[in-house]
């Protein structure tokens, strides 16, 4: 995991101790679920992009690029049965999956150099217009790296097979995310997010003349 060293999120031995306890986690995650490295490392490009548009402060930066890594922690607390169903989950393991972000939470606030996170792991499903989970907080009471991260995760989980289904086109997860900017989404992070997207496929087409 040496993205994590990229940057220094954590003072001298604590950094250290902090980074280790990141990777263990991380690497039981990647084991018990489907979720990967790679899937870690596209939220946290385009997380990092629409970080830098909003100019964030150094200090949320680090926020955000810790949550892009760790916001589905939680999971490693779900019955791998239900993380790798390949279909439709029952009432009742969804109610299981819904816990993820509380156990998360759990796991960071029992971790002194992650306890700063653990509330943006709580809250990383909330909705903009409070139909989200576990809190029901709306609009600008969600704290705005969880907006990010809301938006950068739907979007790399509909551009990317999963168990149950396969990838949309990236001009099908676009509308998607414009059809629930305002609902799902902070309007203002899915338009920038949308941008950087489209700006990234126009960069692609063009070098492939």
């Amino acid at each position: 995991m040496d993205d994590i060293n990229k940057r220094n999120m954590l003072p001298d031995r604590a950094c250290k101790d902090g980074n280790d306890i990141i990777s263990m986690l991380l690497v039981t995650l990647y084991e018990k679920s489907t979720e990967t490295e790679e899937h870690s490392k596209r939220i946290e490009k385009y997380c990092h992009d629409i970080g830098c548009e909003l100019q964030l402060s150094s200090m949320e930066m680090d926020s955000l690029y810790l949550l892009a890594l760790l916001h589905d922690i939680g999971k490693v607390g779900v019955h791998s049965n239900i993380l790798k169903k390949p279909d439709k989950l029952t009432t009742e393991e969804w109610e299981e999956m819904k816990r993820h972000p509380e156990i998360g939470c759990q796991i960071a606030q029992a971790t002194p150099e992650l306890a700063a996170v653990a509330d943006l792991i709580l809250s990383h499903h909330e909705r903009w217009d409070g139909k989200g989970y576990p809190r029901g907080l709306k609009g600008e009471e969600i704290p705005l790296v969880c907006r990010i991260i809301s938006v950068v995760d739907a979007f790399d989980a509909m551009t990317n097979d999963r168990v149950y289904r396969k990838a949309m086109t990236v001009d099908e997860a676009i509308l998607e995310i414009e059809r629930n900017a305002g609902k799902q989404f902070d309007p203002l992070v899915a338009k920038i997010l949308t941008g950087i997207i489209m700006r990234r496929e126009k960069i692609s087409s063009e070098t492939d003349l």
